[in-house]
């Protein structure tokens, strides 16, 4: 059986924790998965009950109307978040019988993250923004895995630039390049390219459909755009915290369609 990097089982010499596990086809799934805020009468139930999978290798987009418990799933699935009841599971680890330091380190070594505040560190520069995570962990990276990387995002010539001497698009290209370099299991997105203009956020969703089909990455990505949607492979539409509906080699048509039917 390969040896999986996750932070539960055996302790590697280098800090990283692996368990034996076989080949998994799914790189996240919730299971009878709910989320209530609150309590009595003033109680939430963000998510009921929910269901869902995300393959390794594909791109899924998830929608619905606002409140409609989109951003609370993707948290849930990234350990941000815990769910009050159901399971959650990166790869075959189950997210409620990790402890608090295992969690942490499930999240720095299986789980990428991408968000609409690019959160990239204003004193380093493109580089050491991509490599932070691992500088932190103390590993040292696969730097022929970080040179492709880097070469896609075609920040190769920018990367002694600090944020501040890149554009919103090459910032947001850092930062799914550091998503990147780890080699994570699963990439969550929230809304990742709302904060650009059009041409540039086709840029960017063109690039991250690439490392998918390209690299083998599993990407989730949050958003409430017909158009950056129409990038998935998949498209997972919520109503009220639960799944209603979903669509395959969707289209912004399609989805429109579909977010009409859903009254969104």
């Amino acid at each position: 059986m390969a040896c999986v990097e996750l932070p539960v089982g055996c302790q590697n010499p280098g800090g990283s924790v692996s368990v034996s596990a076989p080949h998994i086809h799914a790189a996240a799934q919730a299971v009878a998965a709910s989320k209530i805020y609150g309590s009595g009468d003033t109680a939430v139930r963000a998510l009921d009950a929910i269901d869902v999978s995300f393959e390794q290798g594909r791109f899924t987009a998830i929608m619905g109307p606002s409140g409609s418990g989109k951003s609370t799933l993707m948290h849930c699935m990234a350990g941000l978040d815990t769910v009050t009841s159901g399971q959650v599971l990166i790869g075959d680890v189950e997210l409620s019988q990790l402890s608090e330091r295992d969690l942490t380190l499930l999240r720095r070594d299986a789980v990428g993250f991408v968000f609409q505040a690019f959160n990239l560190v204003p004193t380093l520069s493109a580089i050491e923004n991509i490599t932070l995570p691992m500088d932190l962990a103390g590993a040292k990276g696969d730097g022929d895995w970080i040179d492709e990387v880097v070469d896609a995002t075609g920040l190769a010539d920018r990367v002694r630039h600090r944020p501040n001497e890149l554009s919103g698009g090459q910032q947001q290209r850092v930062a799914v390049a550091r998503a990147l370099a780890g080699r994570p299991q699963i990439i969550f997105a929230d809304e990742p390219t709302g904060n650009l203009d059009s041409n540039t956020s086709a840029e960017i969703l063109s690039f991250v459909k690439r490392a998918v089909t390209e690299m083998g990455q599993t990407v989730v990505m949050v958003t409430h755009d017909a158009v950056s949607a129409s990038y998935a492979d998949r498209v997972v539409f919520l109503v009220d915290g639960k799944i209603v509906d979903e669509l395959a080699d969707p289209t912004p048509e399609r989805i429109r369609a579909h977010m009409n039917q859903l009254g969104a």
